[in-house]
């Protein structure tokens, strides 16, 4: 089960509860594992929670969470800023094939390379979180460089613990604590979690960000969703309840009239994004879905626009070498500099205090009528509502 210190929770507690990493405390367990047996919990869904250190080449340092549940299996990087990894359910796969083959350790990482690009030296994850300080393109503030997608998910998590709870169904949730801080500008700070239920083939991310400054402060969040083969294919097809649907740029323009479909592996395609804006239901929630061509395989990511109120597409079908993948991203902002995002009245604030909380739900989609099913939802949410296609991007870099 690992070292006892690992182990917080008195019996009477609601949950089993671990802490693997607490900086404040110098905690950090290398190597450690729980189960339901060992737990004491007998259940029709045996689950087994894992953490490991990795070694060698830019990975050394790098530690993997991986919650087993049987039906689904789940990694998460503590040491990227909690991102999740990859998740397998039977025989699909949600993740994809990156150039980038090593968990690199963000230590090996220079942000600032390549005009400000370094952070693709680690892009290899199914979901990595964008901000939350800044996201989007690399841009000049003030005469100081943001780079892309800001810094959260090259953050090893300051702290990180492990729920399971003692009641059926056993939910597992791991969070861990990643603090933005740099004098004079940004004290904020994110538990960054995710959290599974043993018996369903679905996870729930949901982060709580909060300023610790005594100012407000600006705040960006996208959630980077990546998804591959064998899911991403030629004739695949991705869904949403969709108002309004515009090219991120100019390249962008001519793949607006097949948005929704996907090419098979394009060598010398470059990046096309979209900029989308969600219908929802009366509740704020929505639905966007990838499907494989066949229509029996896919996954769907539910959120709510009242936390998340733009979704980007950002399809990068690529050789296979080289990265064939999507991304399904729902946040605060598009992915344009801040300057810009500011400028188009899309930058939210967080007041001194203040919390922000943000969920996502990722389902797998492993059968022809799961697939059906998620269409049918986003179909209600649509309610016979018209998409806008507008051709002109709403922004230039």
């Amino acid at each position: 089960m690992g070292k006892a210190s690992a182990t917080v929770a008195g019996s009477a507690a609601a949950s089993h509860d671990f802490v693997l990493t607490d900086t404040a405390q110098g905690i950090e367990i290398a190597h450690w594992q729980i189960s339901s047996e060992a737990l004491g919990i007998a259940t029709a869904t045996p689950f087994r929670i894992t953490k490991t250190t990795l070694h060698g080449g830019r990975q050394e340092g790098s530690t993997l969470l991986t919650i087993d549940t049987g039906n689904l299996q789940l990694v998460v990087i503590p040491t990227r800023g909690m991102g999740l990894y990859r998740a397998q359910s039977e025989d699909v796969t949600l993740g994809w094939n990156s150039p980038v083959d090593e968990i690199v350790n963000p230590a090996f990482i220079n942000l600032e390379e390549r005009g400000g690009l370094g952070w693709l030296d680690g892009f290899n994850e199914m979901m990595v979180r964008c901000g939350f300080e800044w996201s989007g393109h690399p841009g000049i503030e003030n005469g100081r460089l943001l780079t892309l997608h800001g810094r959260a998910q090259n953050i090893p998590a300051s702290r990180v613990v492990v729920s399971i709870e003692r009641e059926a169904p056993h939910r597992i949730t791991v969070k861990g604590l990643v603090k933005e801080k740099t004098f004079k500008f940004s004290n904020l700070e994110t538990w960054a979690g995710v959290s599974v239920t043993p018996g369903e083939c679905a996870f729930h991310v949901h982060d709580e960000l909060r300023n610790l400054s005594d100012y407000e402060r600006e705040y960006q969040i996208i959630y980077h969703s990546n998804f591959g083969s064998p899911l991403l294919e030629g004739g695949a097809r991705f869904l949403a309840a969709a108002q309004e649907v515009s090219p991120f740029n100019d390249y962008a323009r001519p793949g607006l009239a097949g948005w929704q479909t996907y090419l098979p592996v394009t060598p010398g395609f470059d990046e096309m994004v979209f900029n989308i804006r969600p219908y929802a239901d009366a509740t704020g929630q929505t639905l966007a879905m990838l499907a494989n061509r066949a229509g029996s395989r896919g996954v769907a990511l539910r959120f709510n626009v009242r936390q998340l109120p733009v979704l980007t597409l950002w399809k990068n079908t690529d050789s296979a070498s080289d990265g064939y993948v999507t991304g399904i991203e729902p946040g605060t902002c598009y992915a344009y500099p801040r300057r810009i995002e500011r400028e188009q009245g899309r930058l939210a604030t967080i007041g001194a205090g203040e919390i922000r909380n943000f969920d996502i739900e990722y389902r797998v989609l492993g059968t022809a009528t799961d697939v059906q099913r998620a269409e049918a939802e986003i179909a209600a949410i649509q309610a016979g509502r018209p998409t806008g296609l507008v051709e002109t991007p709403m922004a230039r870099e």
